[in-house]
């Protein structure tokens, strides 16, 4: 027997990407998402992923105003892609002795040991909450009545680079080739049809030459700079973050910014407000 399915069901969820420079907001406005879906009926489950100091700032959304963390959200912080003292010595010393060419043919031999994109991966076959010690199973099982963050994609990246050359202190050419891939093949999974999930992701930006126009274009921070182009198109939101004075805003028309949205409209000083998106978002699904 078949079911029809519920409007929150028909379209899977929005992938927005909130890309900016730090202290532009991006993290804070996770909290919008959490309250929208705190006031849905049944409220909804936000799960955020962080691979960066974000737990404060998502929390002072409610705590700085004297507000209870809604039940609704979960999270785990995971260990970040970083190098011990030990490993920082031991790469200053191949730096001081060895050539470039010697650097780049370097292997580590320990890099399985902590791999810190596996590590995320693992995490996400059952996605294991911090603040209630529970598991809510495999993301990729999740309906459209989730919402999972990622925050963010830089620290990401780095566990991306840090799988694919360890503590070695230098990055071959084929070696960004392998890292890209790889990290690709993650952001297609968790941005295609496949995931119905609400995706939020938080960026850096960067500075590139527009090789058109030759002017300075902000694209999104990744691994190097040969894959910016490729990240945007995965997303079904693009939003630029930005800071004027005390007031946060998003921007979709900026034109030095790569920009794409499906439910807001084109302009700048947008209040930043997730709960507007996914409320045209459920709307359009119940058609």
């Amino acid at each position: 027997m078949t079911t029809e399915p519920t409007p929150a069901e028909v379209l899977a969820g929005p992938k927005i990407l909130l890309q900016g420079d730090s202290g532009t907001g991006k993290s804070y406005a996770i909290g919008t998402a959490v309250d929208w879906a705190a006031r849905q009926t049944p409220p909804r489950e936000v799960f955020i992923l962080f691979t960066e100091p974000g737990l404060e700032t998502v929390l002072g959304y409610w705590r700085d105003r004297n507000l209870p963390v809604p039940e609704n959200l979960h999270w785990h912080v995971v260990p970040g892609a970083t190098l011990d003292l030990a490993a920082l010595t031991d790469a200053a010393k191949k730096v001081g002795t060895l050539t470039f060419q010697s650097l780049t043919n370097l292997v580590d031999g320990d890099r399985g040991k902590n791999n810190p994109a596996f590590k995320i991966l693992e995490a996400l076959a059952n996605f294991p909450c911090d603040r209630t010690g529970k598991k809510f199973g495999n993301i990729g099982t999740w309906g459209s009545d989730k919402i999972f963050a990622i925050d963010s994609l830089s620290e990401l990246a780095n566990a991306y680079e840090k799988m694919t050359i360890g503590n070695k202190p230098v990055m071959a050419q084929n070696e960004y080739g392998v890292a890209q891939t790889n990290l690709l093949n993650f952001l297609r999974y968790v941005c295609g049809t496949a995931s119905k999930f609400t995706l939020l992701m938080t960026a850096h930006l960067q500075k590139q030459v527009n090789e058109l126009t030759g002017g300075t274009t902000l694209m999104t921070k990744a691994i190097g700079k040969a894959m910016s182009d490729d990240v945007p198109r995965l997303f079904s939101e693009v939003l630029f973050c930005y800071r004027e004075g005390t007031n946060w805003y998003w921007d979709t028309s900026a034109t030095n910014v790569v920009t794409k949205t499906r439910y807001l409209p084109i302009q700048s000083k947008i209040k930043p407000d997730l709960g507007v998106i996914l409320d045209k978002w459920k709307a359009r699904g119940s058609v």
